[in-house]
């Protein structure tokens, strides 16, 4: 079921005029705040993140470089990266004479 979250907060002295022109924008930036903020300790997934946020994943990359989010498991270590990179060429190598319109490789 879904949690509703609702955010208020009041800023004294601002003319009526221009406090509603900038509710919906205000709204806007509270919402995009709040999902960086669960999708930084990784709450939420990215793809969660971006159908909340109604944007495509381009958008969230963006949007996740403003708010200094890496979009990478900053805890994985060199040597399961070397580990995980060595397993995709051997996958890759498996599949390099086999016909697919999917996978195209580079020659060498």
């Amino acid at each position: 079921m879904a949690r509703v979250i609702e955010v208020k907060f009041a800023v004294a002295d601002v003319p009526d005029r221009v406090a509603s022109s900038c509710v919906a924008t205000a709204e806007r930036k509270a919402k995009e705040a709040f999902v960086m903020e669960l999708l930084r300790p990784g709450e939420i997934s990215a793809g969660r993140a971006a159908e909340i946020l109604s944007i495509d994943r381009w958008q969230l990359s963006d949007l996740m470089s403003e708010y200094g989010i890496c979009p990478f498991d900053e805890t994985v270590s060199r040597e399961d990266l070397e580990r995980e990179v060595a397993i995709g060429l051997k996958v890759l190598e498996k599949y390099k004479g086999f016909p697919n319109k999917y996978l195209s490789l580079p020659s060498p």
